[in-house]
């Protein structure tokens, strides 16, 4: 049975959800948005409004609110003579996610080299630094999701181009968040992850959003690379 849970922790910060008023649709949408990103709701799921609403107590009119916002995020998707289902992430389109992803954040991260503030780019030491802490602690294994996500999100911001923003924070990286918290093998970044986040940070202290936007572009190909190998060798096994 669904609950009242915001699973922040695993997930970018909450800053990242689109600013809704405080209300129950608001509410609803966290909630669903949570079950639908760790599984708890499946991949292909019919969402059933009467369903849904005995499960969570609520009127259909909150909840039709929350699923037409869900839409908007690309977790739930609308099949004639099916209604409502949760979207299902196939490798083809997990790979185009990752390729879209290349285009828009290399541009941000550009962006991101000319706009970012010194504060923002302190903060981006600042992630880099615990991530470094934890893997030193943690036997070098794996950048934590959550961090990756908040270094991320921090450069996308840094671009101060909302439309980039919108596309990448409320609508990919939702679908980005789904896959890695349902595979646990793209659930953490390797070794290999935080030495490219600290040439991009490099290339924004410099300056430089030629090479800024080429070492991004290098670090999500190479990110692309591991899950599109991860995922063969899981589907041939």
């Amino acid at each position: 049975m669904l609950t009242f849970l915001h699973l922040t922790s695993i997930f970018l910060p909450m800053s990242t959800v689109p600013p809704f008023s405080s209300t129950l649709s608001s509410e609803l949408t966290s909630t669903l948005r949570d079950a639908i990103i760790t599984g708890e709701i499946p991949q292909g799921a019919k969402l059933s409004e009467t369903k849904l609403s005995q499960e969570l107590d609520v009127s259909r009119g909150p909840l039709r609110e929350a699923i037409r916002r869900l839409e908007g995020m690309n977790l739930i998707q609308h099949i004639p003579q099916q209604g409502a289902r949760v979207v299902t992430l196939s490798m083809e389109l997990v790979l185009q996610l990752y390729e879209t992803r290349e285009a828009l954040e290399s541009k941000a991260v550009a962006l991101a080299a000319v706009n970012m503030t010194s504060q923002e780019i302190d903060q981006l030491h600042r992630l880099i630094d615990a991530q470094s802490k934890h893997m030193r602690e943690n036997s070098g294994a794996f950048i934590p999701a959550e961090s990756d996500y908040a270094f991320h999100e921090t450069i996308i911001r840094g671009s101060k181009n909302k439309v980039i923003e919108q596309a990448l924070l409320r609508e990919l990286y939702n679908l980005i968040k789904m896959f890695r918290y349902q595979h646990e093998f793209a659930r953490n970044s390797t070794t290999n992850s935080l030495i490219e986040h600290r040439q991009i940070v490099y290339a924004i202290e410099q300056r430089d959003p030629e090479l800024a936007e080429v070492t991004m572009r290098r670090h999500i190909v190479h990110a692309r690379e591991r899950i599109q190998r991860r995922m063969s060798a899981s589907s041939a096994a």
